[in-house]
């Protein structure tokens, strides 16, 4: 199938009001800063410290890049058509950003998915943990994360692209994604609609409840720790638990329930495209002492550190 002669799109965007536009822009350009700056002083404190030998800041490591790329991917088209005259997008622009948001993203689900893996074994299998956890399966982990992101993220991509697209050109979001696209094609999509409540919104609420249930598993052998360790393996487990919910709950509002609703699809994408990467570097690092001594060691060079 053709996608008949539409060569661009028009990205509605989320609000319409001139001067709330211009609002947004100036919030949405901090919060662009914000995530590209904390994201990176995440990376870049792992990678100058010893936290990288360690599994846990290893994942968290790519996760952080994962949310800048993630997030790259939608920010700056966002940013620049809220001054614009016309949100113009072409096909295969469209095609692509929706491509690499539904990679990054589901990266990001199964990186989570591998560090939810890391603390069971840290907590629950001590005795084995460097052998379940060594450098050689953190990167299986990771590879079968990308890879499985990508095989996600294709098909979604070749389904839409044989979808005959035969107007309007006007997509309700600020960014191309699936169900919008869905509005444009002239035969029945209902299906389709089935098809991708089942792979995206199932996989959330799938990957959702098992990362609840795991955290629960790791949180009830806690009791038979002594009683810093189970201070020290709740506060890491608490900060991996609040980014499990701020990214998966908008994340099963979108896909789950049906594609009539849009407007509060855009309203809940913003949290997981936006909101929380913003919030990621804060919840990693305020809670985390190996984290904040890691980057006192980095940019501050406090060498009285070194020896504790």
């Amino acid at each position: 199938m053709e996608h008949a002669n539409v060569t661009e799109f028009i990205l509605m965007g989320i609000f319409s009001d001139e001067d709330v536009k211009v609002v947004c822009f100036v919030l949405f350009s901090l919060c662009y800063f914000a995530i590209l700056s904390g994201n990176l002083l995440i990376l870049l404190t792992i990678k100058g410290s010893r936290l990288s030998e360690q599994p846990m800041y290893f994942f968290l490591s790519y996760l952080s890049f994962m949310d800048v790329c993630f997030t790259s991917t939608v920010a700056p088209k966002l940013i620049s058509d809220l001054l614009a005259q016309k949100n113009t997008i072409s096909y295969n622009s469209c095609m692509a950003q929706m491509f690499y948001a539904h990679f990054f993203g589901a990266s990001e689900i199964f990186i989570l998915v591998a560090m939810a893996y890391d603390r069971y074994a840290a907590i629950c299998k001590p005795l084995h943990y460097m052998y379940l956890m060594s450098r050689h399966m953190c990167y299986i982990l990771l590879m079968v994360s990308i890879i499985g992101a990508f095989v996600h993220s294709i098909m979604q991509v070749l389904i839409i692209i044989e979808l005959p697209l035969c107007g309007p050109n006007q997509i309700d979001h600020y960014f191309c994604d699936i169900f919008p696209l869905l509005k444009l094609a002239c035969t029945d999509t209902s299906l389709l609609v089935i098809v991708f409540i089942t792979t995206t919104g199932v996989l959330s609420i799938l990957t959702f409840v098992a990362l609840v249930i795991s955290y629960i598993i790791i949180l009830s052998s806690l009791r038979s720790h002594s009683s810093q360790s189970c201070r020290k393996a709740l506060s890491t487990c608490g900060s991996h638990i609040t980014v499990v919910f701020m990214f998966f709950l908008p994340l099963i509002f979108t896909y789950v329930p049906t594609a009539d609703s849009v407007s509060n699809d855009k309203v809940f994408a913003l949290f997981y495209t936006m909101i929380a990467p913003m919030f990621n570097p804060l919840i990693y690092t305020l809670r985390n002492t190996d984290m904040k001594n890691a980057m006192r060691r980095v940019w501050c060079r406090d060498k009285q550190l070194e020896g504790k």
